[in-house]
């Protein structure tokens, strides 16, 4: 995992402690409610006591009603990293002034400067602007309105429903080419792009879940709902068409496709590069399934089995030609399970093929 993406899920952990349904989102809205300014800090307690001067020592259980009280004072509240206790009250924090912020008022550039300069995630709530700005480790994000982000979690579901949609019609067509023998660079890296498009959006949605906390569930069922199996097909075809399936090898490819700009995969040879197909210049070029992504939708076959056959076959195209016999003597299959893959192999091409 990239630092970027390291940090990533480090932002998504802390968005879940300020989410509607917790306790300090709830003394958050009280503070803002009020009309009143804070600056709250939360966990790394060790590496923020040096920056504390003043103030008075506290150590005692959360609760937002005492949070919001002790917000009445001009200093900074210092929380541990699972705000279950207030360690300290009133105190003027001091960070090297020489950190880098881009920020104007002297609460938010301490909390920026906060965060630079240890792991705490820092809170700056503005009374008179009525917002609340999150800091970590630099980065600032502005918590929204719960309406305003239902508004756009909503807006990326459709999205979502959108992208799964064409993705199963691509896929299907894909699954008739692989039976036909007529697979392309193009066909592959279109299908692969609409998989990342649609996991991208997934994650965005993810991250609106995560701020809406409780007011979110009936979107984190409609994503779920969406994504269902997503992940598992992707794989699959990673496995059919990258030039060595090794698990190795694909967790690194698919991190690599993920990390491309949205523009690159809309490039052939972009994806081509990632498989490791080192003669894929032209979208034309011919390749062939091995045959994975098919033999999963063959139910009671297990993954060892299926790695068998390709290895024996090496195709789909030659492993839809193999006769019952053929099959059957491939270790492990036998022949009720041969004759399972034949006709379960012709359903799967009726059924695209209509």
């Amino acid at each position: 995992m990239t630092d970027e993406r390291a940090l990533h899920e480090i932002m998504r952990t802390e968005l879940r402690k300020v989410a509607p349904g917790t306790r300090l989102r709830e003394a958050l809205d009280m503070i803002i409610s009020a009309r009143m300014g804070a600056l709250v800090v939360v966990g790394d307690v060790q590496e923020v006591e040096p920056l504390c001067n003043g103030g008075f020592a506290l150590d005692v259980p959360f609760t937002p009603q005492r949070l919001f009280e002790l917000s009445k004072m001009d200093g900074a509240i210092v929380l541990d990293s699972e705000c279950e206790n207030i360690k300290r009250a009133n105190v003027h924090l001091v960070p090297t002034a020489d950190l880098l912020t881009s920020e104007t008022g002297m609460r938010h550039r301490t909390a920026e400067r906060v965060s630079r300069q240890t792991n705490a995630l820092a809170i700056a709530i503005s009374g008179r602007r009525n917002t609340v700005n999150l800091y970590l480790l630099g980065r600032r994000i502005q918590l929204e309105d719960i309406e305003f982000l239902l508004a756009k979690a909503n807006q990326a579901i459709q999205t979502l429903q959108n992208y799964r949609h064409r993705l199963d019609e691509m896929l299907e067509r894909l699954t008739l080419l692989e039976f036909e023998d007529l697979v392309t660079l193009g066909d592959v890296a279109e299908v692969i792009g609409r998989f990342e498009m649609l996991l991208r959006v997934a994650r965005e949605v993810s991250r609106y879940i995560i701020q809406l906390g409780t007011e979110g569930r009936l979107v984190r069922m409609q994503s779920d709902e969406l994504t269902a199996g997503v992940l598992d097909q992707y794989i699959l075809v990673l496995r059919d068409y990258v030039d060595s399936p090794r698990s190795r090898r694909m967790s690194t490819i698919r991190e690599r496709l993920g990390e491309l700009p949205s523009e690159r995969l809309l490039e052939p040879d972009a994806i081509a590069h990632e498989l490791g197909l080192a003669t894929a210049e032209q979208a034309e070029q011919h390749l062939r399934s091995r045959g994975h992504r098919a033999l999963a939708q063959i139910p009671m076959l297990p993954a060892s089995v299926v790695g068998r056959i390709v290895e024996r076959f090496g195709t789909l195209p030659a492993i839809a030609r193999a006769s019952i016999e053929d099959l059957d003597a491939v270790d492990g299959v036998g022949e009720r399970r041969a004759r399972a893959i034949v006709n379960g192999l012709a359903r799967v091409k009726a059924h695209v093929s209509v």
